[in-house]
């Protein structure tokens, strides 16, 4: 019996875990989206993984932030963007695994070194031998950035805070999925 409680312990830490991921802020902590960063260095110590989220923080006056595909980060190039984002909060799930590539669009900054790949790989199951991640649990943040899309974005590029009601759907989700991974354990159990 003790068992079967454990065991539904562990799927409702799986699942939670895999629900919240982590949020990491480019370039913190000490940058931003900014031109003093170096995004190199910030990335070779962070390992990103399916689920999680990046965040870019910035002045929306100054900067804006650009996805495009490994050739357009290569030669600093916006005229085939994946996603624009121009909030000055910009939150990009990684929602699969491989590599992102984000510039600003403001001409001369990827030249002078503001670009960041971010490269996502699958999450390891719980008390594997991978690296934890660096950051903890994602909190709220005010602004949420469209998911990219293979058409190109709106030039008005303006993403809107989610409404109340969209947070309360989102966390009523969660709370839904852990409640079922709750009741199919209790039926195991009986």
């Amino acid at each position: 019996m003790a068992t079967k409680a454990l065991l539904v312990i562990s799927m409702a830490a799986a699942v939670l875990g895999t629900a919240l991921g982590a949020s990491y802020t480019v370039g913190t902590p000490r940058g931003s989206w900014d031109l003093q960063t170096n995004y190199v260095q910030w990335t070779s110590n962070m390992k990103f993984l399916r689920g999680d989220q990046v965040l870019f923080r910035y002045s929306r006056t100054a900067h804006n932030v650009v996805e495009v595909s490994k050739a357009d980060y290569a030669a600093c190039s916006t005229s085939s963007p994946i996603a624009s984002f121009q909030t000055g909060n910009d939150i990009v799930p990684l929602t699969a695994a491989g590599s992102r590539y984000f510039i600003c669009g403001v001409p001369g900054h990827c030249d002078a070194g503001m670009k960041v790949r971010i490269n996502v790989v699958e999450a390891t199951p719980s008390g594997s031998t991978g690296a934890p991640s660096p950051v903890s649990p994602r909190a709220p943040t005010p602004a949420v950035a469209p998911m990219p899309s293979a058409k190109a974005p709106s030039t008005s590029g303006q993403a809107m805070p989610p409404s109340s009601s969209a947070i309360s759907a989102a966390v009523g989700s969660v709370e839904l999925c852990l409640g079922a991974v709750f009741t199919a354990g209790l039926m195991v159990l009986y």
